[in-house]
């Protein structure tokens, strides 16, 4: 086989091609947005990237970790900031060595289309939309943007990653006893650019995940390597109180009332940010799950197969994940690539599942609890477990994020902790109150 055609030029089809590159496959991949390299079609829509063990290993096995680090700032923990600006943090690990990394959207996206392109077997076409695919006989409709014409492109394989409005998952939907689901939050969100101060310096601590909650909505702050800050509001769209929710929240005099009354450190940092709230669009958040993912030697991954809210910071590391599985599975079934797809989807489909849900119960957390005495007492418990029964006991965070245990037993292992936490902190209002031989039970009884 020499050709592999992938419909979308973003993250994990950039890192897909050059996985494919490295097996000697030519790929071309069509993207229907610009060339992100040249033209500045992001701002205000982004939602920075926290990239973690799972996204960093795929990027190691291709040669490209250390440059990817490069641009990123790690983030030891949470960083609160209550009405009056009070600051408190939480901790990600029992020590500096548990840390998630941001890092911008754009910037990793253009250094992976390079290095797919220095290979020379990849080639990349933008502004070419995809517009049918015939899943019989592996045909491509492409229409160029740029002049308006169409073409077909037969391929041996086609994948589709062209993100949540998948082109390629919407024909495979047409196929009898294909499931799939869209499920929206009541909540969307604005993005604001935190610039540097006078000195062209951080106006936060840049080793941090900034957040302000405030019960039903919060706002978020990840620092870039230019020293600015991408910061995110996630609101809702219709509130029943005095609130007013995204929908209603357009003129001057009420988006400053809202940020004097809610986010008043934010006011002095960032000057124009009624002018940023009104400009910058309303994105949307949704959860998407389909089944099957393949057809013949067509397959979907990444958020073509299963979009996921951002609030445990899994969407990119969960899709550069795919990536590095489907490449496995290349080795077990050369050349058939029909049962290829078929163990990529059996080995990743219910870990794709379980970090939805676990995406959308940390949003709770985030947003919620993290601002609760009684669930930051529960927090310092976890973490104290962890340092105490090394080995036995990971925190659920942890084992998202620091692990590469699959998302599936991760989310169960979450459930029995929460059952562990629940007992040890019933009667407990400090760590010396803890009855550590109990805790020492309950481990060995419940996660055996």
């Amino acid at each position: 086989m020499k050709k592999i055609t992938i419909i979308g030029a973003g993250l994990a089809g950039s890192l897909l091609s050059i996985y494919l590159a490295k097996r000697g496959f030519e790929v071309e991949i069509y993207e229907q947005r610009p060339d992100l390299r040249v033209t500045n079609i992001s701002a205000g829509r982004s939602i920075n990237l926290a990239l973690s063990l799972r996204g960093i290993l795929p990027l190691q096995e291709v040669g490209l970790s250390e440059h990817m680090l490069q641009i990123a700032i790690p983030m030891y923990g949470r960083m609160m900031h209550d009405l009056e600006g009070n600051l408190s943090f939480q901790p990600y690990g029992k020590s500096k060595d548990y840390y998630i990394n941001s890092v911008s959207r754009k910037t990793l996206n253009c250094s992976l289309m390079n290095y797919a392109e220095a290979t020379g077997k990849v080639k990349i076409y933008f502004m070419h939309r995809c517009t049918n695919v015939d899943l019989d006989n592996q045909i491509v409709t492409i229409k160029d943007e740029q002049n308006g014409t169409e073409f077909q492109v037969q391929s041996e394989v086609i994948i589709g990653t062209d993100g949540a409005p998948s082109a390629v998952r919407n024909a495979m939907i047409k196929l009898p006893r294909f499931s799939y689901s869209q499920e929206y939050l009541d909540y969307g969100y604005k993005e604001l650019n935190l610039y540097p101060n006078a000195q062209g310096e951080f106006q936060l601590e840049k080793n941090a995940l900034h957040i302000w909650p405030r019960g039903n909505f919060m706002l978020i702050a990840l620092a870039n390597v230019d020293k600015t800050f991408t910061c995110t509001l996630f609101h809702p769209y219709e509130t029943k109180d005095h609130l007013k929710g995204l929908d209603d929240l357009h003129e001057t005099k009420e988006i400053e009332l809202f940020f004097h009354q809610y986010f008043k450190d934010v006011v002095p940092l960032m000057p124009d940010y009624v002018q940023q709230f009104q400009e910058h669009p309303t994105g949307h958040l949704a959860t998407i799950r389909c089944h099957p993912w393949h057809y013949k030697n067509t397959c979907i991954l990444g958020d073509a197969s299963h979009a996921v809210v951002p609030f445990f910071g899994q969407g990119m590391n969960c899709s550069f994940e795919d990536c590095a599985e489907l490449n496995r599975c290349i080795d077990l079934y050369p050349n058939d690539w029909n049962q290829i797809f078929k163990e990529f989807e059996k080995r990743r489909i219910e870990n794709a599942n379980a970090i939805a849900d676990l995406a959308l119960e940390n949003f709770i957390e985030m947003r919620e609890k993290v601002a609760d005495p009684k669930f930051l007492f529960r927090k310092k418990v976890d973490i104290e477990l962890e340092k105490r029964f090394e080995g036995r006991y990971i925190t659920k965070y942890g084992m998202v994020t620091f692990h590469t245990m699959p998302y599936a037993q991760a989310k169960r292992l979450g459930q029995i902790q929460d059952i562990i936490l629940d007992e040890l902190c019933k009667n407990a209002k400090s760590i010396e109150e803890i009855d550590w031989d109990l805790a020492k039970t309950l481990i060995e009884e419940k996660t055996n």
